[in-house]
């Protein structure tokens, strides 16, 4: 299916059109290369490596081609809401705000990850404002597990974390997520078949921060009882570690001592 026809199409601003089929915008992606939008199903089929734009004639590769979803009414680049999900049975309600082409200071530049506070009807027994560390993990596709790994601690001051109110607080986060220059690179190992996966960990627990790629390598595809054990047995696991060199630390200060005349 390419665009949508329309008899006042002719009426309307050509930014409005795809260059390819001539018919209204349809799902319209924005090729970072130029800027130039067309129909999403107007873009080379998935065998031809290399995008022409059929505005300006840029040449581009398809792998370093990001696809930005913009609104073409409102000039307004989309934003991704994950599925709404619990930290517990009973716990908070939250979801993940994706902006591809980054929001604010960094639009263009990086992808903006945030993170958003929703209502439910476990908040009356929660205690707020929210004041727990939130990380956000974009994973590294390959066997390098390069993941990328930032955490932000919430403002408590800041409404975003606050009872929610009304269905959804205001987004907080990371808008300097990551560089889309990373992204758009060919054979990018956090974009493979045009997917990208991201994990969000909510730190109830004051892990530390050396823990983070342990608890991000382990398969995802374990069940979340099997995935706390094994994190229960690093922790304890570096507890016993840093117990055994703090023991030899002070072997080593009490043989210095003994060996001064």
């Amino acid at each position: 299916m390419v665009g949508i026809n329309a008899r006042n199409k002719d009426i309307l601003d050509n930014k409005y059109i795809c260059r390819v089929c001539a018919l209204i915008l349809q799902d319209p992606v924005q090729l970072t290369e130029c800027g130039h939008r067309q129909c999403q199903t107007c873009l080379p089929n998935e065998h031809q490596r290399e995008i022409t734009c059929a505005q300006c004639q840029t040449k581009m590769l398809k792998t370093k081609a990001l696809y930005l979803f913009v609104d073409a009414q409102s000039e307004r680049q989309t934003s991704i809401y994950s599925p709404p999900f619990y930290s517990s049975p009973n716990g908070y309600k939250m979801r993940a705000r994706l902006y591809l082409n980054g929001d604010g200071n960094a639009r263009r530049t990086h992808m903006s990850m945030f993170f958003v506070l929703m209502q439910s009807s476990n908040d009356p027994i929660l205690k707020f404002p929210f004041k727990y560390k939130v990380t956000f993990c974009l994973y590294d596709q390959t066997p390098a597990q390069r993941h990328i790994i930032d955490s932000f601690r919430p403002d408590i001051r800041s409404s975003s974390f606050q009872r929610p109110r009304m269905n959804m607080n205001i987004a907080s986060g990371i808008p300097k997520f990551f560089p889309l220059e990373n992204i758009q690179q060919e054979g990018s190992p956090y974009v493979q078949d045009n997917i990208m996966f991201i994990k969000i960990l909510v730190n109830f627990r004051c892990l530390p921060k050396t823990l983070l790629h342990y608890i991000f390598s382990l398969n995802p595809g374990l069940p979340m009882h099997v995935q706390q054990a094994k994190i229960n047995s690093e922790v304890e696991r570096m507890h016993r570690d840093q117990h055994h060199e703090s023991n030899e630390q002070e072997d080593t200060e009490l043989s210095i001592e003994e060996s001064v005349p």
